[in-house]
């Protein structure tokens, strides 16, 4: 795929992109696809700081599509149950939600909020967020960034 030959209309535009397609990354670099390497500053877009490709990530991502993958939070797995007890053990937590986005753990922060306030805070109900802040693309989220408003 050369960003020069293909057609990206197809691709709903969720903002501004230069002209530039990426066909691989290794640690903080992205390559382009005529071989021009970039530094990427906004790597997964503050939701992750694993870098492109480590290789212990690409070796647990792998052993764990082995056994199991996906599954529904309708059900427990061991993974989960792992992990969850290893963060609580490691904070002043009791419990923890997973989120598949940073816009599905704002919603959950945001119904945890509004719950905690109409149960122990006489129906409070507002919620503060930064000023300029980009917090998701759902309808809950939009309303708390400034971007879409």
């Amino acid at each position: 795929m050369t960003y020069a030959t293909h057609s990206f209309d197809a691709l709903m535009e969720i903002t501004a992109r230069p002209p530039i397609a990426f066909v691989r990354g290794k640690g903080s670099y992205l390559w382009d696809d005529s071989g021009r390497r970039y530094l990427d500053f906004i790597q997964g877009w503050a939701v992750n700081c694993l870098g492109h490709s480590p290789p212990a990530l690409i070796e647990a991502i792998a052993e764990q599509a082995k056994r199991l993958i996906t599954p529904s939070p309708a059900y427990h797995n061991d993974t989960s149950v792992k992990l969850a007890t290893a963060l609580t053990d490691l904070s002043r937590f009791d419990r923890v939600f997973f989120a598949n986005s940073g816009a599905e753990a704002n919603e959950g922060a945001i119904k945890l909020a509004r719950k905690y306030g109409s149960l122990r805070k006489n129906g409070a109900y507002e919620i503060i967020t930064f000023e300029g802040g980009f917090h998701g693309r759902t309808l809950a989220t939009m309303s708390a960034s400034l971007i879409g408003r």
